[in-house]
């Protein structure tokens, strides 16, 4: 790879400020100086340092977020902050995108990355990956809910869901549930409880097939994932 496209791509600016790191001598190679922009670099080889800090390649990323309400799911948007724009710039500059979608109101496990195969394999209907959400209803939640749920239960434009794991944490006049589905129909959670009369007014996703969201990431925080969690992503399919 050319060594000026290899530090564009890791974010160290376009390919003239890139020119202008070399000219300031700022680029090793194999503890080389190097000034010629053309030259060919295998990044697994060899050492290539920027001010003495060594440049590791990566061609994909893959980001943990816990989405905070008020911002949209989507790489941009001309009204509303999206989720895109809580990413640092070095990070944006990888171009991720978000793997489904969540709400506007909706916060809690979003997973960005621009890796295309695993963001298929996760949303692909054949896979049925399961997400998890936590919710608060208007309404009180009966077992009754539980087993319209398990058996799939019909939208407003007539749509049957397929079956739902609903789990009562509370039942009262605002109830707490855990809904597991494996879809993710527009307003899907919202609509399934609309079906049975009653209100979401609170809602959080925990997880999405083997990945659960970090407790410790405050709203709008996000991390890379472990090895361990994108090794489980990968594996789920």
């Amino acid at each position: 790879m050319r060594l000026d496209k290899l530090l564009a791509n890791m974010g160290y600016g376009s390919r003239k400020e890139v020119k202008q790191l070399l000219k300031q001598k700022a680029v090793s190679v194999d503890g080389a100086y190097v000034k010629d922009a053309a030259l060919h670099v295998d990044p697994e080889q060899q050492i290539v340092s920027v001010f003495g800090e060594r440049v590791v390649y990566t061609e994909f990323v893959y980001f943990m977020m816990n989405k905070p309400p008020g911002v949209i799911s989507a790489t941009e948007d001309l009204r509303d902050e999206t989720v895109i724009d809580l990413l640092e710039p070095l990070h944006q500059h990888f171009q991720p995108f978000p793997v489904g979608r969540l709400d506007k109101d909706t916060e809690g496990l979003l997973l960005l990355t621009n890796d295309g195969v695993l963001a298929h394999n996760l949303l692909s209907p054949k896979k049925h990956v399961p997400k998890v959400y936590f919710a608060q209803i208007e309404g009180v939640v009966t077992e009754e809910d539980a087993e319209k749920f398990a058996n799939g239960v019909e939208l407003d434009d007539g749509y049957v869901t397929k079956p739902g794991k609903l789990v009562i944490l509370k039942s009262a006049q605002l109830s707490e549930i855990e809904l597991t589905i494996q879809e993710g129909k527009f307003h899907q959670v919202k609509r399934m409880f609309e079906a049975v009369g009653k209100r979401v007014t609170y809602l959080k996703r925990i997880s999405m097939g083997s990945l659960t969201l970090d407790e410790n990431l405050a709203l709008g925080e996000y991390r890379e994932l472990t090895t361990e969690e994108l090794n489980g992503l990968q594996n789920n399919h």
